[in-house]
This record gives C-alpha cells, sequence and structure tokens, in this order.
C-alpha cells in the first residue's frame, strides 16, 4: 500500500506540470494561428473594392461587411464573454462592432483591434481555466473548445467573404495556411 501510494504521488508530480506546459504549449500555438488568421482576414477585407462591401448573393445573405463585422463581434464574445465571463455588449444598443457609418477602412482597423484584445486576453488567460466547462447553445464545452469553436466560426465566415470575392470576378488572396 506504502509503494503505491509513493508511485501515485510520484507520478501526479510529473503528470500535473506536462499538463500545465501542454495548455502553455496550447495557447501559444493558438495565437501563432490567431495571429495569421487576423493576417490573412485583413488581406482579404482590404482586397474587396469599397463599393463591393455592400453585396450579398441572396436577400438573406449577410454581407461582405456584415460578415467582417460578424467576426469582430463572435471575437469580442466567445472570448470577453464566455471565457472572461464579462457580460456580452447588447446587440441592440452596442454600435462598436457593428458597421453603422464606418468606412472600409475603419471596420478593418476594428477587425485589427478585435483581433489585438483577443490576443492580448487570451495570452493572459489563465491555462488551469482552459478544462473548465461552460454551456454552449445547450452542448457542454471545455473553454478548450470554445477557443477551437472561435477559430471555426472565423473560417466559416472569412470563407463566404472569398465566395463573395469571386462572385465578384475578384481573385481571393491566396490561401494561407495554418490559419
Amino acid at each position: 500500500m506504502r509503494k503505491t501510494l509513493t508511485l501515485v504521488l510520484l507520478i501526479s508530480c510529473f503528470v500535473k506540470p506536462l499538463f500545465a506546459q501542454t495548455n502553455k504549449t496550447f495557447i501559444k500555438e493558438y495565437l501563432e494561428r490567431l495571429e495569421t488568421s487576423k493576417k490573412y482576414l485583413i488581406l482579404v477585407a482590404e482586397t474587396m473594392p469599397n463599393d463591393k462591401y455592400i453585396f450579398k448573393p441572396t436577400p438573406d445573405s449577410m454581407s461582405f461587411a456584415e460578415h467582417l463585422m460578424h467576426i469582430a463581434w463572435a471575437m469580442d464574445w466567445h472570448s470577453q464573454s464566455l471565457m472572461g465571463g464579462r457580460d456580452a455588449r447588447n446587440w441592440e444598443t452596442d454600435t462598436e462592432l457593428k458597421i453603422g457609418n464606418k468606412s472600409k477602412e475603419e471596420m478593418i482597423t476594428t477587425i485589427s483591434n478585435t483581433f489585438d484584445v483577443t490576443s492580448a486576453f487570451i495570452s493572459e488567460f489563465d491555462t488551469k481555466k482552459l478544462d473548465e466547462r461552460l454551456d454552449y447553445f445547450g452542448a457542454n464545452r471545455t473553454k478548450r473548445q470554445i477557443l477551437l469553436l472561435l477559430t471555426d466560426h472565423i473560417t466559416h465566415h472569412r470563407a463566404q467573404m472569398l465566395v463573395y470575392m469571386r462572385l465578384n470576378g475578384l481573385k481571393p488572396p491566396r490561401y494561407v495556411l495554418y490559419q
């Protein structure tokens, strides 16, 4: 019994720091991916002409600009509200992450700043909390999964923006790996 207890204690001394390092590595790699995603999305946003920001392929679709600002809104919500516990912005009254009267340049600045704020939040995030669980539209998810869902969401909407470019006869920027 004593040998078993000693073995368990010895293993736990190595396993816990190993998981902590794994979480730190996850955050480091995640931030690298997020930075690459930021650069690519901004390149996409810069490539689309001003007059095409209102383009939507069907009346029920989001416009190019709406996709861009929707990504900003979702980044803020996933990181600051779900991960950080801050109350979500009120979609009806908050204008910071909406199109409003923003120019193309102002929207690009907004998305860039939102990436920066999100990256800063994640870089300071307590990695011990990555395994905490929360309700995500009825699904029980870890905060690590929330980060992965966020990158999926960015990719989903950016891909729609790329299709909008093609529908307007534009060649999207070359795909960037690891974003």
